[in-house]
């Protein structure tokens, strides 16, 4: 699902090197659990992965695809993955489900699927009662739980999340985490996340440790 192979990242024209030389294979149906202090590198690595950061060098294949292009790049957000943001970046003035299926509106898919994708999401996630609230009236953990549903709206093989649960309190967090997991795997889906929380992390598949750019252990 994820092949990368001596990938090279940095900003500020080179003078911030973020990803040294990283090498990172995932297969098909895992959960992975990205770990390390802040800096280390995660959020840029689910970044190249999903094609929203080009690398220096190095080769990245990410469902199957070498993205070469912004029509790849696009292709490969609308149909194979999907992104969990620690803060959920839903529209505040939309309703809940209007946000849900914007992802499914700029594919090009039916709206009578996509409803009927929504209610099975919202059903299984506890956020039926709240599609039809606008956003600014949710809690936190429904807006995150909102958010995963839309990262799902288009049944993506691939899930990304970069600290999806860190902005909840401790009863959300553990509440969106087992969602998320039971979702991935209910389903087949494969998950990579950047996380600080190793007790969430060692509940995925693989536990791979990341300090100052480069991937330090790789533990199932």
């Amino acid at each position: 699902m994820v092949e990368i192979k001596d990938v090279w990242k940095s900003f500020d024209r080179g003078r911030i090197e973020v990803l040294k030389g990283v090498d990172l294979q995932v297969r098909r149906g895992e959960t992975v659990a990205l770990c390390g202090t802040s800096g280390c590198g995660k959020s840029t690595l689910l970044n190249v992965i999903a094609g929203l950061e080009d690398p220096d060098r190095g080769s990245v294949r990410t469902a199957g695809r070498t993205i070469g292009g912004e029509r790849e790049r696009v292709d490969l957000l609308r149909h194979d993955v999907g992104f969990v943001f620690q803060l959920h970046h839903l529209m505040p003035d939309l309703t809940l489900e209007e946000n849900c299926l914007v992802p499914v509106i700029a594919a090009g898919g039916k709206r009578a699927d996509a409803l009927a994708r929504l209610a099975e999401l919202a059903e299984a996630t506890g956020i039926a009662g709240q599609l039809k609230q606008r956003v600014r009236e949710l809690s936190g953990g429904e807006r995150q739980r909102g958010a995963l549903v839309r990262s799902l709206m288009n049944e993506p093989s691939l899930l990304l999340g970069d600290e999806p649960t860190g902005a909840l309190d401790e009863a959300n967090r553990e509440r969106v985490f087992a969602m998320l997991l039971d979702l991935v795997r209910a389903k087949g889906r494969t998950l990579v996340m950047a996380t600080h929380d190793l007790e969430l992390a060692m509940r995925c598949d693989r536990v791979i440790r990341m300090r100052d750019g480069r991937i330090i252990s790789d533990a199932a």
